[in-house]
């Protein structure tokens, strides 16, 4: 029984033999209760969905890329250059898409990606996300950028698993006490974001003079955070724009080089993984420094315009590192489809990011949770139809390039 079939029988919903368990609770309530669903199912219908909900600053934030978006069409491109090969007369009768990443126990190598401000887009914000992870066993990675405390996210995952993801400021004593509060709020794995020292060109948030933290948004683990705290001048109550501009002076740090990374080690004992890597030498560097993951990341084409496609890049990193550190992939995801295409090219697990920040504009919690519920159950029915009885079986021999 797979993950979704279990949700389907929880709801109480008779099977229907071979269908998916959330493909059948959707058929049956079209036949039972006259109902569709309530969200698209379909990423680019959902896109839509999202944008005649959210103001054009909110909306662009999330959706928009650097400069002229070719590196965020290259990420879709790069998806349509391979195609899955389907196997025949293979018992695929019981599926498991269950996998253990980095000592976390997954329901699906399905992570819901750091995406920050959450709050511009819904109120529930990255609680509302955390809690519809843990609701269905996957893993939500907490940006340091969030518009919630990581301790009021934590009680909302509950016992779900979490990670947390770092920008790493130009304070010592700030990133460390990030990652002290990190670690006590029972997250268990650091993941770093590389390629943000500098923030991309964006004309979308250009042309609308919108950067949410300028309005105190997203700023909470900092606000919140007595390190940092300790350098303001007055209270950030007080002085709220003195509190940005304190900010503003640490969030980036192009200061950084490979001979910092022992400073993470020092200040966190689980494992750690870098994130934007995109040729095989940085990850390279990564295993010999002693990390223990590398996310294949461009940040959805939002930092450099015109950068190669996270997906032509992932097998070359896989072919560097892939038996000594864990690959995990990110930029571009939008079906489950696509997200076995990564996982067949190397990726242990994959992140998604804009999708599930739609569904939560469209309806918070229950919205994150029908999207995720979504791509497991696509995942799941890709896999199978392809021949494979669990997410293992998708391999490189799995595809071909068109």
């Amino acid at each position: 029984m797979t993950t979704d079939d279990a949700a389907g029988s929880a709801a109480g919903r008779p099977a229907l033999g071979p269908l998916s368990g959330f493909q059948d609770e959707i058929y049956l309530q079209g036949l039972l209760e006259d109902r569709v669903p309530a969200y698209p199912t379909d990423g680019a219908a959902l896109e839509d969905a999202a944008r005649a909900v959210l103001a054009d600053g909110p909306f662009w934030y999330v959706a928009g890329a650097a400069g002229t978006g070719a590196t965020a069409r290259a990420n879709r491109e790069a998806f349509d250059r391979w195609a899955i090969v389907p196997r025949m007369l293979r018992d695929v009768s019981t599926r498991s898409l269950a996998r253990t990443v980095l000592g976390t126990e997954m329901t699906a190598p399905l992570l819901l990606a750091p995406v920050g401000v959450l709050s511009i887009v819904h109120e529930g914000a990255e609680s509302a996300a955390a809690r519809a992870a843990a609701a269905l066993g996957l893993t939500s990675v907490l940006s340091t950028a969030s518009s919630t405390p990581m301790e009021d996210v934590a009680a909302a995952a509950g016992d779900g698993a979490r990670w947390y993801q770092l920008y790493w400021p130009r304070e010592e004593a700030v990133a460390a006490s990030l990652l002290a509060r990190a670690k006590a709020a029972g997250f268990t794995t650091l993941m770093v974001t590389l390629d943000t020292g500098l923030l991309g060109w964006r004309p979308h948030d250009l042309d609308r003079s919108y950067l949410p933290f300028l309005r105190s948004v997203g700023i909470a683990n900092y606000l919140t955070d007595p390190a940092f705290r300790a350098g303001l001048a007055k209270p950030a109550d007080e002085d709220p724009f003195g509190a940005v501009a304190h900010w503003a002076g640490m969030f980036s740090n192009p200061a950084a080089t490979w001979e910092h990374l022992p400073f993470l080690r020092a200040h966190w004992d689980g494992p750690i993984v870098l994130k934007g890597v995109l040729h095989p030498d940085d990850a390279r560097q990564a295993r010999d420094a002693g990390m223990d993951g590398v996310v294949v990341s461009n940040h959805g084409g939002r930092q450099v315009d015109g950068a190669i496609a996270a997906l032509d890049a992932l097998p070359g990193v896989v072919d560097a590192v892939g038996d000594d550190l864990t690959v995990l992939f990110d930029s571009g995801v939008r079906t489950g489809a696509d997200i076995a295409k990564a996982l067949a090219l190397g990726a242990r697990a994959v992140l998604v990011g804009r999708a599930y920040a739609y569904g939560l504009a469209l309806g918070g919690e229950d919205g994150v949770r029908h999207v995720l519920r979504c791509l497991m159950a696509e995942l799941d029915l890709t896999t199978a139809l392809s021949g494979h009885a669990t997410v293992d079986g998708l391999t490189r021999d799995a595809l071909v390039r068109r």
